[in-house]
C-alpha cells in the first residue's frame, strides 16, 4: 500500500510542478495570445489581419496566408515556428472555401502536415473568412 501511496504522491508532484506562462494578447483584449505549457504552445487562434488589425484584401487565400504569418510571429515569440506545429484548427465562414483554404495552408507545411480539424462558423470577428489556432512544441 504504501508504494502506491508513493507512486501517486510522485505523479502529484510532477503534475503540480509544471510550467504555464500567459503570453499577454494585447491591451484591452480578453484572451492570451498564447499559453505555454512545459514544452507546449497553445496559439490562440488568428485572422487575417495586418498590423493595423485590418484584415488583408484577397479573400481566403490571402487571409489564409496572413493567418498562419500571424500564428508563426506567436509561436516565434515564444521559441518556436510553424515547423513544430502538431495540431490545428480551422474555422471558415463559408465551408465551400475549404479547397481554396488549403492551396495556401499546405504550402506553410513543406516538411509535415500537423493534425487538422476544420468547420464552418456562422460568422468570425471583423467579417474574417477564416481563423486559425495551432498548438506547437516549444524548440529546443
Amino acid at each position: 500500500m504504501w508504494r502506491l501511496f508513493l507512486v501517486l504522491a510522485v505523479f502529484v508532484g510532477r503534475a503540480s510542478a509544471q510550467s504555464v506562462r500567459y503570453v499577454p494578447a494585447g491591451p484591452n483584449l480578453p484572451f492570451s495570445a498564447a499559453v505555454v505549457v512545459d514544452n507546449m504552445i497553445y496559439a490562440s487562434g488568428q485572422i487575417g489581419s495586418d498590423a493595423s488589425g485590418a484584415l488583408v484584401p484577397g479573400g481566403i487565400k490571402a487571409e489564409t496566408a496572413q493567418a498562419l504569418k500571424n500564428i508563426d510571429a506567436v509561436l516565434h515569440a515564444q521559441g518556436s515556428s510553424l515547423d513544430h506545429v502538431v495540431k490545428c484548427t480551422a474555422m471558415l465562414a463559408d465551408i465551400n472555401e475549404w479547397p481554396a483554404m488549403n492551396e495556401v495552408y499546405v504550402t506553410f507545411f513543406p516538411h509535415h502536415l500537423p493534425a487538422r480539424s476544420a468547420f464552418a462558423a456562422a460568422g468570425l470577428v471583423r467579417g474574417a473568412r477564416i481563423e486559425l489556432e495551432c498548438t506547437a512544441t516549444v524548440s529546443r
